[in-house]
């Protein structure tokens, strides 16, 4: 299946699960390179129109204090604003954080808190953000990162609970080994899925399956 995008390109996106009911999925939000520009009335509202579209989700929305492409305090506040929409509207929301662990670690255990699910997705933080998502009864997610050479935690791809694990291509960017460099297809997740079978002794057809049936339980698809 396939779910994406920003509230940038949610109409594109909108019209293709139209046009691909029951394989291709969308969402849509504020990803925080944005949060400069974000204005709460106009983008909360565009956000509620998506999901009362068909947005399955919110996001990505989240912190990243990596790049830094928006001021820090902006993406904060473009963050809480659509996990208190996503409380509202009964939604999971899907989380980008990258070098951002303590701000990310208290705004996603105060959403649980108040009941809004989620996803870490594409995730590369430690263990102890990954606990505390978990504690709450969200998912984490993994790309094709974890086919890099670089990739060392073993650890974490085996502590996510096999209820809670989702796979992702993250196209077009983060194409896994053998593919690296060149323009991500979603079709390559079969690759980070064969990686993440390998970390959790298991073999690749159990781990495609049980992260599409938590996928299709996140995002409550038919």
């Amino acid at each position: 299946m396939c779910i994406g995008e920003s509230i940038a390109a949610a109409q594109r996106a909108a019209l293709v699960a139209a046009a691909h009911p029951g394989f291709c999925y969308y969402t849509a939000g504020v990803h925080p390179h944005d949060a400069a520009d974000f204005d709460a009335t106009r983008d909360v509202a565009e956000i509620r129109r998506h999901v009362t579209a068909g947005a399955v989700a919110i996001g990505e929305c989240g912190l990243d204090f990596h790049y830094d492409h928006s001021p820090r305090e902006r993406q904060r506040e473009a963050f809480a604003a659509q996990l208190a929409l996503a409380r509202e509207l009964d939604r999971p929301v899907v989380v980008h954080t990258r070098e951002a662990e303590d701000d990310t670690r208290e705004m996603v255990r105060d959403a649980a808190r108040d009941g809004v699910r989620g996803v870490l997705h594409c995730y590369t933080g430690s263990i102890g953000l990954a606990e505390v998502a978990l504690a709450g009864g969200w998912y984490v997610s993994f790309s094709g990162i974890v086919t890099f050479r670089k990739w060392t935690d073993e650890a974490l791809l085996r502590l996510i609970p096999d209820d809670r694990l989702l796979a992702e291509s993250d196209s077009p960017y983060l194409a896994p080994v053998p593919h690296r460099g060149k323009r991500n297809e979603p079709a390559w997740v079969s690759f980070t899925v064969a990686r993440l079978a390998v970390a959790r002794g298991t073999d690749a057809s159990a781990i495609g399956a049980l992260t599409v049936q938590n996928a299709r339980r996140l995002f409550n698809l038919a």
